[in-house]
């Protein structure tokens, strides 16, 4: 019996087959929102002039601390995956999408804390808080309102310079929700599974090339629509091959996932050095490696419908929160760099500051779902993707 084998059954017409939440994909989104709130902790409190620089070298320091582009990316994987999939288990192939429910569905959880946080930060803006006012040239609070809505705000920042830390988070957001604007139009195009695979590996392996293609433009060489999207792209092909096929073999299953794990790692840890090897590529690796740890999550739960992964409890609730967290966490770090810097701690024992800053994106995180954003979206659905009764 060969080790992958495809699958004959419709998944949408075996729900039991359908995972619940995965404590391997929520583990690794949660790694990387802690990459996040760590790159954006460590700008402002470096750690290679603390105490670790001297139990640890500063290239990989440096290489941990700046993460946060490339956590983004790993974010990107994860979303595409579990969005196809949950489209192929509710729908039961992409090229069957309904549009209306898609959309509906991408919008009641995205919008309501895009509102209320854009909403805020005009607030703040205009009371001219420290930390949150736009004054860079060619910016304004109109414009940057626009550019979150249109979903263009990457480009903004890419043509004006980054806007200040809060708004600045959105980019990905651009990124992410335009591939999805077109997505479900492309599925019902191309129809056919095994017609949209070939255009999204297509997509996925135009990184490199989309990286070379930026130069002297830093801001958009991180930003840009297509290299985001590519990575999109490798979370969607993942799902459709997890779909279509189930690997037998737990020996391969096993090292489907050292394989992704070393990937993310290598590239984590030592992307200066691969880039000497890879150069424009090193992307491409993580964004690859990353579906490789999503898709064996993926048949791993399904091999054993209770395996857990002991200790990974809070990095599994970063995981879960991790939008929220996203959207929020810049309040925690902009107020506690403050307070460290009004405190006269040395530079030395700044580390001391990462965990508070952790502990409180979280709860912040946790508050934000819990009173606001869950209600917000299970009313949305609620009301648009309730069916009125049929007339007699």
């Amino acid at each position: 019996m060969p080790d992958l084998q495809m699958r004959p059954e419709n998944p949408a017409r075996n729900p039991a087959r359908s995972p619940a939440r995965n404590p391997g994909i929520d583990l690794l989104r949660g790694i990387s929102i802690l990459l996040v709130i760590l790159n954006h902790v460590g700008l402002r409190i470096r750690l290679t002039k603390g105490v670790l620089a001297g139990f640890l070298p500063s290239l990989f320091l440096n290489d941990l601390t700046f993460n946060g582009s490339e956590a983004v990316f790993i974010f990107f994987v994860v979303s595409g995956f579990l969005i196809a999939t949950k489209s192929l288990q509710r729908w039961g192939s992409l090229g069957a999408i309904d549009v209306r429910a898609f959309y509906v569905r991408r919008a009641s959880r995205i919008v309501p804390c895009l509102v209320a946080l854009v909403a805020i930060l005009s607030v703040l803006h205009l009371a001219h808080v420290p930390d949150y006012v736009i004054n860079q040239p060619g910016q304004s609070l109109p414009k940057a309102v626009a550019s979150a809505f249109g979903l263009y705000l990457n480009w903004f920042e890419g043509h004006t310079g980054y806007l200040p830390a809060n708004w600045d988070v959105l980019w990905s957001l651009s990124i992410e929700e335009v591939f999805y604007l077109g997505f479900p139009i492309v599925c019902l195009l191309l129809r056919k599974d095994w017609i949209l695979a070939p255009a999204l590996a297509l997509l996925a392996l135009s990184q490199p090339m989309a990286f070379a293609s930026i130069v002297g433009n830093p801001i958009w060489k991180e930003k840009a629509y297509l290299p985001g999207m590519g990575a999109i792209a490798v979370g969607v092909l993942g799902a459709i091959v997890a779909a279509h096929f189930t690997l037998k073999s737990r020996g391969l299953l096993m090292a489907l996932q050292i394989f992704g794990a070393c990937g993310v790692f290598a590239v984590l840890g030592f992307e200066n050095l691969l880039w000497h090897w890879l150069g424009n590529g090193v992307i491409l690796l993580l964004t690859f490696s990353a579906g490789c740890l999503v898709v064996g999550f993926h048949w791993q739960a399904r091999m054993s419908p209770q395996w857990l992964l002991p200790g990974s409890a809070a990095f599994r609730s970063f995981g879960r929160l991790s939008y929220e967290i996203y959207l929020t966490h810049i309040f925690v770090v902009l107020t506690l760099v403050r307070i460290y810097k009004g405190s006269g701690t040395g530079i030395r024992w700044g580390i001391l500051w990462y965990p508070p800053v952790f502990a409180l994106a979280w709860v912040l995180g946790w508050l934000v779902a819990r009173y606001f954003s869950v209600h917000c979206e299970r009313a949305l659905r609620q009301r648009l993707l309730s069916r009125p009764p049929k007339l007699a």
